[in-house]
């Protein structure tokens, strides 16, 4: 199905030196892809720190990171501000991981757990946990129903999240820790949205990456027929269900 025309759409990978080690530039490649399938015209941008953030971008991705690329990343966002700015006008922001830490409030690093003020786009905050969360986690979209409402991924974080008042968890936990080990993962606020699992977790759960792409152009998108993407999807659901 052709798209109406329009002018590209913008996909900002931001800081992938910094937030890059764990695969998530995955997500770019495939809310684009899935733009493509539909006739849309898009534009993946990659954005390094010193480099100033695009100021139409639809979309603005984070990954994860170490702590001192973590930390470097969130001095680097606040000084350039594109980010907030992005949010103001309606743009989506999707972030994993060190990523969604970096969104939140705060978030700490370090043996002697520094606390590091984050950009303030999520009402979370992130203090280090009893124990490292590491592997597969399974859980369930708040809100939606069927097959397509099972989120899976990989997670591996030593940050435990907690939830402000002004923030709404995306799933809730089958299998594996996810914020907190308290039964949520995730975060919500209007068009952000922080989550740990890598995966890269958009290629995992395709409903997700067309419900971002969706809060981004504000508009439905066309149903996708792509056999191969459903077969990967059963198969990572299968896996972590017999983990």
């Amino acid at each position: 199905m052709a798209a109406p025309t329009k002018a590209p759409i913008e996909i900002v990978l931001v800081y992938q030196s910094l937030l890059g080690i764990y695969g998530d530039r995955g997500n770019a490649t495939v809310l684009t892809k899935r733009l493509q399938w539909r006739g849309y015209e898009t534009t993946l941008t990659v954005v390094e720190p010193g480099d100033p953030l695009p100021a139409g971008g639809q979309v603005y991705l984070l990954g994860g990171g170490e702590d001192a690329a973590q930390i470097s990343a969130v001095n680097a966002l606040r000084t350039d501000g594109g980010l907030q700015r992005a949010v103001d006008r309606g743009a989506a922001v999707f972030a994993v991981c060190a990523g969604y830490q970096i969104i939140g409030t705060s978030f700490t690093v370090g043996e002697h757990d520094e606390v590091v003020e984050g950009l303030g786009l999520l009402d979370v905050s992130t203090r280090r946990g009893p124990t490292r969360a590491v592997g597969e986690i399974l859980t369930h979209w708040i809100g939606r129903e069927g097959q397509d409402a099972w989120l899976t991924g990989f997670e591996n974080h030593g940050g435990y999240t907690t939830l402000g008042r002004s923030a709404t968890p995306l799933a809730t936990v089958e299998i594996g820790v996810g914020n907190d080990g308290r039964g949520t993962e995730g975060a919500v606020n209007g068009l952000v949205i922080g989550t740990y699992p890598h995966g890269p977790v958009l290629a995992r759960n395709p409903a997700l990456a067309d419900h971002i792409l969706q809060l981004a152009l504000g508009e439905g998108l066309a149903p996708l027929d792509r056999p191969e993407i459903d077969e990967l999807r059963r198969e990572r659901l299968a896996a972590v269900q017999r983990a």
